[in-house]
């Protein structure tokens, strides 16, 4: 490569930036993020990125706001360090569900992360899963969008499962389980539901035949897992074989864990975009990696070749 590239990580994740480095064959760059006493953040770059192909892994999930700070200051550091290209890449997008205004004077933060991002000088995107997809257009610099749903359809294809259906829990992720239903060979099946107001979800009537079949719900992001566990009782009432549920995001916050615990999912199949500490583990949970997709989107970046055939 006559390039340099070089990876760097904040905090957030730094095993899923190992990962992606070894992928490549590269070390991960010298840089230490930091505390100063009074919890300021403080960014040394420990190695030359003069004319590098920067590329800055940090997905933006809980504590949401010290990562997004930790990435713009890694930025900030990489552009006045004469970096001739900075790419953030962002295997989680935080704030991506305040995306339009749902009510009267709501803020539209996934707009203003982006705004952040492009200050700070990151001159492209690399991002899995955007909960929205039009989140692309709140970027004047590039954007490429890599999806989860081929890696969560091999691990099922793998299985062999008969009589299969895919179930999407709600009519927002329809486009999301038609893909996974597609690539596994499967009929789709619709959960309509209901929500009275945010992270309470009630299960309404099923759209399609789930009698005496294996079921596997997708969805996007698991946050308190409301939604997947009424869904997945839901289905198990209808008639359902055994519940499998997969998501791209394991946000898992507040009751998630315990909830997915007692529900009848026999397994919940995830990916690593987000850190999973030792609390957020279950022994029905499989997590597969994004590192190989990841890996293959830089190569393709920093060689200039399309990065679109990954999704073929």
């Amino acid at each position: 490569m006559t390039k340099k590239l070089k990876i760097f990580t904040g905090n957030a994740h730094p095993q899923l930036a190992a990962e992606i480095a070894e992928y490549l064959g590269v070390e991960v760059s010298a840089a230490h993020v930091k505390r100063f006493s009074d919890g300021e953040i403080n960014v040394a770059i420990d190695e030359s990125v003069r004319g590098a192909d920067t590329f800055v892994i940090q997905p933006t999930s809980s504590p949401v706001n010290e990562n997004i700070m930790e990435l713009l200051i890694l930025i900030d550091a990489l552009r006045r360090a004469s970096a001739r290209r900075i790419t953030a890449v962002l295997p989680y997008y935080g704030y991506a569900r305040q995306d339009r205004k749902a009510k009267a004077r709501d803020p539209i933060t996934a707009k203003l992360v982006a705004n952040l991002l492009t200050a700070a000088g990151t001159r492209r995107v690399l991002a899995v899963d955007l909960h929205a997809g039009q989140i692309q257009g709140f970027f004047d610099i590039p954007v490429d969008h890599l999806l989860g749903v081929p890696i969560l359809a091999e691990y099922f294809l793998n299985k062999q499962m008969d009589d299969l259906v895919v179930v999407s829990p709600d009519l927002g992720g329809v486009t999301r389980a038609r893909a996974l239903a597609d690539r596994v060979h499967a009929p789709l099946a619709i959960i309509d539901k209901r929500r009275p107001m945010p992270n309470v979800a009630e299960v309404m009537h099923i759209i399609g035949d789930v009698k005496g079949k294996t079921v596997v719900m997708i969805d996007d992001i698991i946050d308190t897992a409301g939604t997947i566990t009424l869904g997945a009782q839901a289905l198990m009432d209808r008639g359902a074989k055994e519940v499998y549920a997969c998501c791209i995001h394991p946000v898992l916050s507040g009751p998630a864990i315990a909830r997915l615990a007692k529900s009848p999912i026999k397994e919940v199949v995830v990916t690593n975009t987000i850190p999973l500490g030792p609390e957020k583990k279950l022994d029905k949970m499989k997590v597969l990696s994004v590192a190989p997709l990841i890996g293959e989107a830089i190569i393709r970046i920093h060689e200039d070749l399309s990065v679109s055939k990954l999704f073929d």
